[in-house]
């Protein structure tokens, strides 16, 4: 019998980093797989929830507000949100006092299907972070907070 030291961790295998890109990673191929079934990629899910919950708070979003919200770049979100209107999901009005800016409202066939998306969602967090989600949120948050509009 040898007493020789145990092997210590070492490189990446010691980052919080690597390990939340790699279980980011898992959790957004799971949500991909589980969303897959309602037509929609976790970007498209992503803006019309955004815009459904935006459009909660008060008046219509602005595009800009639901890219922000939903943490995308100016030029995908206005990609993927002219998808989803061609879809019949969403429809982008011009905004009255800003020329420049577009008022996203989710049509009645985008709040059907956000609905279910939200729910694949829970059931995506559920199954990925079971009974440890509440404080593994509790700690992602303070993390994550500045990027989060308003």
């Amino acid at each position: 019998m040898t007493d020789e030291p145990r092997a210590v961790p070492r490189g990446p295998l010691m980052s919080p980093g690597f390990w939340l890109h790699h279980a980011a990673l898992e959790w957004r191929a799971t949500l991909e797989r589980n969303l897959r079934p309602l037509g929609l990629t976790p970007t498209q899910f992503n803006l019309l929830a955004s815009a459904g919950w935006l459009s909660r708070q008060g008046e219509l979003p602005t595009q800009q507000q639901v890219a922000d919200m939903s943490g995308s770049d100016r030029m995908m979100a206005s990609k993927v949100l002219r998808v989803l209107e061609e879809r019949g999901l969403l429809a982008r009005r011009a905004d009255a006092g800003d020329a420049r800016a577009l008022r996203i409202e989710l049509t009645t066939a985008g709040r059907e299907l956000v609905s279910k998306g939200v729910q694949t969602a829970v059931d995506t967090d559920r199954q990925m972070f079971g009974a440890d989600a509440e404080l593994l949120r509790e700690h992602l948050k303070p993390i994550a907070a500045h990027r989060i509009p308003g």
